[in-house]
């Protein structure tokens, strides 16, 4: 079956689709809009569906067999301002599609279409996984609690993210580790206040955090393997109100990003000793927030293998990008890699000839959406091949 005229025929229809999505951008769990047209245009295809994880949606194709594949799509929008001049730009100020979310949504949409048309062919089934708030907290784990790879049970999953940096009718694919672990923390060095003239009478907070900024770095560069990759950015530095006033305390924020477990565990342990170490040994204290946020995202080689063998049969091995090295970029589909085998690409959206150049999370960010039949050809190409074979 070629996927790829078949995803072709219904190209238009789903342009238009992406279009709408892109002109109504929503936030976090806040998809009202969002998910109605989701429901609709999987009522009008006769798919089942249930709601879970505030605004997140299940749907599901039942073929003939037991056998589950997921495919997975995020939902939700960014909170800026879309400054592109174009017919189908964000109707609503200060919000915008500015990932591609509407492009992996509509995705997602096309494969169901198709998927369902052919579901007498299919030995097992196909859930379709809507994931709210992938830009903030994250549907994924709210998901994954409530059951959505249960009944029936996902033996495996699919995602994909538009990628700008690859070419269009290509695809970027990672094995092992694809994306950071994230941990965001809040971090306050307390001291003693006082007038900057008397600096002995008073315990300096700006002082006490200059150094435990220093020393972080030496976890980074002495600590952990320069063969791995790990990142401790502070963010936010806030303290002090005048230039002849020693404050009584300083308030700082960044995030922490490892790639693999033990050295999440390890970085944010030494993360803590180091500040409350060096607090204490100069007289001060402080107060530490660490948020665990996504874990690190595994491909399974197994799937993996799925996934290139399908892509090849849509675009050719030519056209598939081996990305040799993991992103520091967190994604929320890690959850659901740490529950099943996984494979998770890169679809690429970019033409310098028509001007699709920019970044994600650019005010200016779009995509050749010739990439959308590409993206739903291989996401059914491997539900099928998984299913079938």
């Amino acid at each position: 079956m070629n996927f790829l005229n078949r995803a072709k025929d219904i190209q238009n229809e789903l342009i238009d689709i992406r279009r709408e999505f892109h002109q109504n951008p929503e936030l976090d769990f806040n998809l009202s809009w969002t998910v109605v047209r989701i429901k609709k245009f999987l009522e009008a295809e006769g798919i089942e569906y249930k709601e879970t994880s505030r605004n997140g949606i299940c749907g599901l194709i039942k073929g003939k067999g037991e056998k589950t594949i997921g495919i997975r799509a995020d939902i939700d929008a960014l909170p800026m301002e879309d400054k592109k001049s174009c017919e189908y730009s964000s109707k609503t100020k200060g919000r915008m599609h500015a990932c591609g979310h509407d492009v992996h949504t509509t995705i997602l949409l096309g494969a169901a279409k198709i998927l369902n048309s052919i579901k007498e062919q299919l030995n097992g089934n196909v859930k379709l996984i809507f994931e709210p708030a992938e830009e903030t907290t994250g549907g994924a784990i709210h998901m994954v609690e409530e059951g959505v790879l249960e009944n029936p049970r996902v033996d495996a999953i699919i995602g994909l993210h538009v990628e700008p940096y690859i070419e269009v009718g290509k695809i970027g694919i990672k094995r092992d580790v694809v994306n950071a672990a994230s941990n965001p923390f809040d971090l306050k060095i307390i001291g003693k206040g006082g007038h900057g003239a008397y600096p002995h009478s008073n315990i300096d907070p700006i002082v006490i955090s200059a150094n435990v900024i220093t020393a972080f770095q030496n976890i980074i560069s002495r600590e952990i393997p320069p063969t791995d990759p790990a990142v401790i950015s502070i963010c936010t530095i806030h303290g002090g109100t005048a230039s002849n006033i020693i404050p009584d305390e300083v308030e700082l924020s960044g995030i922490i990003r490892t790639m693999t477990l033990e050295h999440r565990e390890y970085v944010t342990r030494r993360f803590k000793e180091i500040a409350e170490g060096i607090s204490s040994s100069m007289r001060g204290r402080c107060e530490i927030d660490i948020t665990e946020g996504y874990p690190c995202l595994y491909n399974d080689d197994n799937m993996v293998d799925v996934l290139k063998k399908s892509a090849e049969e849509v675009i050719g091995d030519e056209n598939i990008v081996k990305l040799q090295k993991p992103a520091m970029g967190v994604e929320s589909f890690a959850y659901f890699s740490l529950e099943r085998p996984s494979a998770f690409y890169f679809l690429g959206i970019r033409n310098e000839k028509k001007g699709i150049v920019n970044p994600l999370h650019s005010n200016l960010f779009d995509v050749d959406e010739d990439c959308i039949p590409v993206g739903v050809a291989i996401q059914c190409e491997t539900a099928f091949n998984f299913l079938n074979n």
